[in-house]
């Protein structure tokens, strides 16, 4: 594995500046899952703390990516996660892009990660959609389609539980097509943080140029069996080539869902 280090950077978009300081990250084995010819990760790219004063056009968030945009929370020790969101649909795009709807416990300030969610791409003409687990440092483990089909629109729950001894589970159904999918599985991780993300996922080592998904609903979502309580500070922009490419909503009445739409505007919270 390689160590990447990332220096003292600053991200400015409009009001919205994102100041980070220098931190170390380790990159990704991706030799173990091959999908559509390449490996895609779902790893961490320097979940950037914003400035308390900072603000965008809309609203504050706490934080910004370059491959993240949602919501997470930090404090734990978190031993379980649930979520629940409507897989979005893709536009047609003239080269690859990519994105990814997921539920996870670390990753955020942390290089550990164990996640599941649905992916949502264009590429070779057309859309694809399938659904998938990862535990870094993996790539990702797709949840093969014939059995396990994903289309746009269906409504998506997942789960992953501390089940004791080293031992979690991964559970994601499709609610639409009527088919639940659990995995038992090693992971050692920390459990410092817990998220709700849609992604750009990291595609042969590379962060992937996010497919326009158009927005998409987290509601409800729970950490250890209760209401994570969200807060807008929580959630967290995703920032390409200077551009923010997604934003989410503030969180809804409830505190346990938000909306969050592709580009620079804070679409409105969905209703509890």
């Amino acid at each position: 594995m390689i160590e990447e280090c990332v220096g003292l950077k600053k991200f400015a978009l409009g009001s919205l500046a994102v100041l980070a300081t220098s931190l170390c990250l380790t990159s990704v084995s991706f030799a173990s899952t091959i999908h559509s010819a390449r490996a895609i990760s779902h790893a961490p790219r320097i979940s950037l703390r914003l400035p308390k004063a900072a603000k965008n056009s809309t609203t504050s968030f706490g934080w910004a990516s370059s491959n993240w945009s949602g919501y997470a929370i930090t404090g734990g020790p978190y031993n379980s996660i649930t979520g629940s969101w409507i897989v979005p649909t893709v536009q047609p795009s003239n080269k690859s892009t990519y994105s990814s709807s997921w539920i996870g416990i670390d990753g955020f300030n942390n290089s550990s990660l164990i996640q599941t969610g649905t992916e949502q791409d264009y590429y070779n003409g057309k859309a694809h959609y399938d659904a998938w687990w990862e535990i870094l440092p993996a790539a990702e483990t797709v949840i093969t389609p014939s059995s396990y089909p994903v289309k746009p629109g269906d409504q998506m729950s997942a789960d992953i539980q501390n089940l004791g001894g080293g031992t979690w589970s991964i559970e994601i159904q499709d609610k639409t097509q009527g088919w639940t999918f659990t995995t038992d599985q090693a992971y050692s991780g920390p459990q410092t943080s817990a998220e709700w993300i849609q992604e750009a996922p990291t595609v042969g080592g590379t962060v992937a140029t996010l497919a326009n998904y158009g927005q998409t609903t987290f509601d409800p979502g729970t950490v250890n069996g209760v209401n994570p309580g969200l807060v807008t500070a929580d959630g967290g922009v995703m920032i390409q080539h200077n551009t923010q490419v997604s934003t989410p909503s503030v969180p809804d009445s409830d505190t346990d869902g938000f909306n969050v739409a592709y580009g620079s505007t804070s679409p409105a919270a969905p209703a509890s």
